[in-house]
């Protein structure tokens, strides 16, 4: 899935919708060590009582990766603020080559039990966010095609898994989700031609990240999961593929690390040994 050309993110822009923690600080560390330039869209100006991190200390940790980082402190949800964080981007760092659709809200409840401004948070930030976040890229990603310089679009979306089971035990956020993972599906189409590559990507296991601990699962869930490490890595990977070869794919991150290679994945247990991990979710 390399070629020459393509093997570092060293001079690429990135643009992500979050990032100011978990998977998708990591995901934008990995790009900062090889010297790419990040812009981050995310609320999170002031600390969370619950959550590590803020724009600003992620800022400064992808800096000391070795990035050029511009934060934006926008809300995916709103037009205006994506286009100029777009715009901004832009005037900065001379375009746009990857796109990463991180930003996404949680609740697991039951149809009875969601609130529709619940229902609203996570079809704004997750389905719509994406889709606008993507849409306002593609004439910088259709030059950065032109100029040979391997542009994508990734998604932290699952698998379109059809099994009931999904929908059936927290519709709200499948509808979510899968928003998400159909507007993969519908660019990767759409641009065929362009020679952008569009990819989502999903973990096998849980990710022991701030949002599992405090939303999901608590330290029991954590203990049985993988570091943020094996998304970022895998994610690279998906990266630095040839854009027009690799896209239209639902990529599991095990899966992604196999096809180069690399299978043992004890570094990324949370806790070593051979115990069981939680599968996470729509697989």
């Amino acid at each position: 899935m390399t070629e020459p050309g393509s093997k570092s993110l060293a001079g690429k822009t990135m643009i992500m919708s979050g990032g100011s923690r978990g998977i998708g600080l990591e995901i934008a560390k990995r790009a900062a060590a090889d010297g790419a330039n990040i812009t981050l869209i995310a609320k999170t100006d002031q600390p969370h009582p619950k959550l590590p991190g803020t724009i600003h200390t992620a800022a400064a940790e992808l800096e000391e990766a070795g990035g050029q980082v511009l934060p934006f402190v926008g809300d995916v949800r709103v037009d205006e603020s994506v286009a100029e964080a777009v715009r901004l981007t832009v005037e900065r760092f001379g375009g746009i080559d990857i796109v990463v659709n991180n930003a996404s809200a949680i609740d697991l409840s039951n149809t009875d039990a969601l609130s529709m401004k619940k229902y609203d948070l996570m079809q704004d930030i997750n389905c719509r966010g994406s889709f606008l976040l993507s849409k306002l890229s593609l004439p910088h990603l259709r030059e950065s095609a032109k100029a040979g310089r391997n542009p994508h679009i990734l998604t932290l979306s699952p698998p379109l898994n059809l099994d009931p089971k999904w929908a059936g035990g927290s519709l709200g956020y499948t509808i979510a989700k899968y928003g998400m993972s159909l507007t993969t599906l519908g660019l990767a189409e759409e641009l065929k031609g362009d020679g952008i590559g569009v990819n989502s990507l999903w973990p096998r296991t849980t990710i022991a990240t701030a949002a599992v601990r405090n939303l999901l699962g608590g330290e029991q869930m954590v203990a049985t999961s993988r570091t943020p490490d094996i998304y970022a890595d895998s994610a690279y990977l998906v990266l630095t593929s040839p854009a027009e070869k690799t896209t239209g794919n639902f990529f599991i991150d095990d899966e992604v690390l196999a096809a180069h290679g690399i299978t043992d994945l004890d570094k990324y247990r949370v806790v070593p040994g051979d115990g069981e991990l939680t599968t996470d979710l729509f697989l």
